[in-house]
């Protein structure tokens, strides 16, 4: 997606009406497929501020973060911009642990993991934007994709405006998954919160795109790379991706799932090295490494976090299913021994009566 969204900027179209377009592409199998799966009775309960919460959930994850994104990749690289996305769930992890959802001990052996991939993470968004390096040659003058490649000729101040956009754009997908998570947990049909989100950006984002281009010539769409773009983020991206995303996660797990998120950094680098033409610096490559390493750090102190509570949680049961038969054959031994003593109480009765009557009956019987 990456290379494909670099290749149609490079020719210049533009960046707002790109992302309204791609929006509106993810809409064309989203909604109907929503519309035929979902009753009229399960549209009909969702609520005013439901609608209210999902449309701002849309303003920040749709239109306010993809159009971020997008500018960002106009301004740096495409490999720049995958090496970055690494620091996506680092980022995640952090605003969890400024609202109190996570948890950092700093004196144990994953608190000091934790902390450590975070500054790994900052350290290479830093050197990406910082330090260039020598750079790699592309191998391949005569690219697929025609146009000119923008990150060999951007001025250096332009690429480091680029970096941290890109990484303010991350901050706000980082935020627009927790409020997701809330919402999912306040109305757990997540095929009409997706499709009313899609439905919400591609309204907003094609205000934005009227605001930003005013000139009509620049909404137009010719059988290039922009349309290959535009079909491929709505439909390979925002439909089939994303259920693929959560197949995996119910198969194997969120952990699962993030830790391929570098070989994603690979193949960007790798197409963009060949088909965009792009020049490739040492400083990027650097970068993604502290970035990839901050990640697994991060996402290693996490699983163990996770296996060491488990762990505890089912010793806890263990010692509590202990107690509760030990009490069990405490009574139970109580009650056992309740009910010898009284059985020898009723046979003690019983001879002390049958005795009577033998002892006390004989005599006037006599």
């Amino acid at each position: 997606m990456f290379v494909l969204v670099k290749a149609a900027l490079n020719q210049g179209f533009s960046t707002f009406v790109l992302v309204f377009y791609c929006q509106a592409a993810a809409c064309l199998p989203l909604v109907p497929i929503a519309a035929l799966r979902e009753s009229r009775r399960n549209a009909q309960s969702m609520s005013f501020m439901l609608l209210l919460k999902l449309f701002l959930c849309a303003l920040i994850g749709n239109t306010f973060c993809i159009n971020l994104l997008n500018v960002s990749l106009k301004y740096t690289s495409a490999t720049v911009q995958s090496a970055i996305s690494n620091s996506k769930p680092v980022i995640t992890f952090c605003l969890a642990l400024v609202l109190r959802m996570e948890v950092v001990k700093i004196r144990s052996s994953y608190g000091i993991a934790k902390v450590t991939g975070v500054a790994m993470c900052l350290a290479g968004v830093f050197v990406i934007a910082f330090f260039t390096g020598p750079s790699l040659s592309p191998v391949n003058h005569h690219h697929a994709f025609r146009g000119h490649s923008s990150s060999s000729i951007m001025s250096r101040g332009t690429w480091i405006k680029g970096t941290f956009l890109k990484l303010l754009g991350d901050m706000a997908w980082a935020m627009w998954i927790v409020f997701q998570a809330a919402l999912l947990k306040e109305y757990p049909n997540r095929m009409l919160v997706t499709a009313t989100q899609c439905i919400f950006g591609t309204l907003q984002t094609l205000v934005v795109a009227a605001v930003a281009e005013r000139d009509i010539a620049r909404w137009k769409l010719r059988l290039d790379i922009t349309l290959v773009a535009i079909f491929y983020s709505g439909f390979v991206v925002s439909g089939l991706l994303n259920y693929l995303q959560v197949w995996c996660m119910e198969m194997k797990g969120p952990v699962f799932l993030v830790i391929w998120f570098p070989l994603g950094f690979v193949f960007t680098m790798f197409c963009s090295f060949f088909f965009l033409g792009e020049v490739i610096h040492l400083g990027s490559i650097l970068g993604g490494i502290l970035l990839t390493g901050g990640l697994y750090s991060v996402l290693w102190a996490k699983s163990k976090e996770e296996e060491k509570t488990k762990k505890q949680g089912s010793s806890e049961v263990n010692a509590i299913e202990t107690i509760e038969i030990g009490y069990d054959e405490k009574e139970e031994k109580k009650l056992e021994g309740d009910q010898r003593k009284d059985k020898e109480e009723h046979e003690e009765e019983a001879s002390i009566s049958i005795c009577g009557t033998s002892v006390i009956d004989g005599p006037y019987e006599g």
